[in-house]
Order: structure tokens, then sequence, then C-alpha cells
């Protein structure tokens, strides 16, 4: 649980225990709210599985050295944003199907179900998910992961739906046998309608991002600290200006300066030069390995732009 990679794999592990038990309590008790539970579980555990191979990639790609390293050399952040991206849309279009299905229930005169089974899947679940819900966002506090962010989303969202499940379960069973008995068939559909039209718009926030990152839109803060920092530069060196080009890919921060040197100027050492460079690197700050910095001077404007 120390690391992002470990993190990941409980989750995992502890999703399908939970998903696997909901797909078999809904099937005993006959609640399609239940087995859809369990199948939005078991696709959040697939995309857990991919976070985490991509994950790994993303440590392996920083060591210098190795045949990974040597065939992609950019690394693979672009990866990250991309699953993320994907994840988002799973889940919205699983709940999705799964409003529509619940719809066509409602319509259809509902369902009956096993009560007893339904609430004991439900108190069950509930527990594991809000667990599981604390304890990512208490680690990820030092990890910073979007990962790992995002799984514990998944969690809260799995354990809105569970705790929804778990009342209205507790109602119908409270009313089962007493002159509002009709109600009880309407309970399963209902319930799961007004789950997924919750949860539908949630991963939006996660879809906007990855597809902020794909595209390689540059985050306004972090083009006004570089562009803060290069100007300082300018003005203490009298370099004529400079050219910034930002982005952020998934963790991964790419940042490239040009700094435009007049011309006829005194020639300088290799070594001082990247001394300025070291002052510019640790000026902008954040320097690890998610760090992606190109620093170059010239004379002639074409090459910066």
């Amino acid at each position: 649980m120390n690391s992002e990679q470990g993190i990941l794999r409980i989750s995992i592990a502890v999703t399908i225990c939970v998903a696997g038990f909901g797909v078999i309590f809904g099937l005993l008790a006959g609640s399609f709210s239940i087995v859809f539970d369990g199948v939005y579980m078991l696709a959040d555990a697939a995309m857990s599985g991919l976070a985490l191979g991509v994950a790994r990639l993303i440590a392996l790609s920083a060591v210098p050295t190795g045949k990974l390293r040597e065939r992609f050399t950019m690394g693979f952040w672009h990866l990250e944003t991309m699953v993320l991206g994907l994840n988002g849309i799973m889940l919205s279009g699983v709940a999705i199907y799964a409003l529509i299905n619940a719809i066509g229930s409602l319509m259809s005169g509902g369902r009956d179900l096993e009560f007893s089974f339904a609430i004991f899947y439900a108190a069950v679940a509930l527990i594991a998910c809000t667990v599981m819900a604390v304890v990512e966002m208490k680690m990820n506090k030092r990890l910073h992961s979007d990962f790992v962010a995002l799984d514990a989303k998944a969690w809260i969202m799995s354990g809105g739906i569970t705790a929804a499940l778990l009342v209205a379960f507790s109602v119908g069973y409270a009313i089962e046998g007493t002159r509002l008995d009709w109600i009880t068939p309407y309970i399963d559909p209902a319930v799961l309608a007004l789950v997924c039209v919750v949860i539908i718009p949630l991963p939006i926030g996660t879809i906007r991002q990855a597809l902020a990152d794909i595209f390689l839109i540059t985050p306004p803060a972090l083009k006004l600290h570089v562009d803060t920092v290069a100007q300082h530069f300018v003005e203490r060196y009298g370099f004529v200006s400079y050219r910034a080009y930002v982005a952020k890919v998934g963790r991964g921060k790419q940042i490239e300066l040009y700094f435009i040197v007049p011309m006829g100027w005194p020639s300088r050492r290799l070594e001082e030069w990247d001394a300025i460079r070291d002052e510019i690197g640790e000026a902008i700050g954040d320097e690890s390995t998610d760090r992606w910095l190109t620093i170059a001077f010239t004379t002639d404007l074409e090459w910066a732009v």
C-alpha cells in the first residue's frame, strides 16, 4: 500500500471479489441493480488493471538504459491520459446502458426480488467500498497519483450506488406484505435508474481533462509560471526574448524554452550555458522523471518558432 502499483493491485483484487459477490447475490435476489453494481465494478477492475500496466511502464521508462527506453524514448505519459479518458467513457457508458434497462423494466411492471439477499449484499459491499475509498484517499495525499485518485472516485461512486441500494431494499423489506406491497416490484428498477442518473455525469471531469491532455492544451497556471521564470532570466542576462511551449500529458510536464540571444554576443564556454540551464531548471522546479525540460539558446528566431 506504499506505492501506486501496490494500491492498484489491492484495489483490483478487492473489486473482483466484491463484483463476483454482487453478481451471485444479484442473481439469487433477482435484482438487476445488484447485477449492474457487480458488472460496473468488474468494468472498473478491468480499467484499474490497465492503469496498473501503464503505471508499471511509466516507472520502467524512467530507467535510463534498457530496450524499453531505446524503443520508447519519449516515455509512456500519453498512455496514462488515454487510459483515464477510456475509463471515464466506459463507466459512463455502462451506466447509460443500465439506465435504459431500468426504464424498460419500470415500463413493463418492475420485477420481484428477494430483499433479504439484497440487503445482505448491499451492507457488505458498502463496507468494502467505504474502507477502500478512505484508504486510497489517505494514501494519495502522499502519492498524488491521477490513477489512484480516479480509483478512489470509483470506490466512492460504487459506495454511493450500494448505499442507495441498501436504503431502497430496506424500505422494500419494511413495506413487503403491507398495503404498500404493490410498490415493491418497482423498487429495484427505480433505484437503479436514480443511481444511473447520478453517476453518469461524474466521470465527465476526468474525460475533459484526458481530452485536454491528449490535444496538448496548455495548462494556464503552468504556462504563467514558465513565462514568469523565462522573463526573469531574459532581463537578468540581457536576452532579446524567449519562446515557451508547455503541455501536460498525464503526470508528465513537457516544457520547451528557447532564449533569443543578441547577435554578436561574446562567446561563452558550454559549461557557462549549462550553468544558466541549471539555474532556469531550478527556478521552474518540479524536477523529477515526470518533467521533460528542454532549454535552448539561439540568435535565429526561426529555431524558436
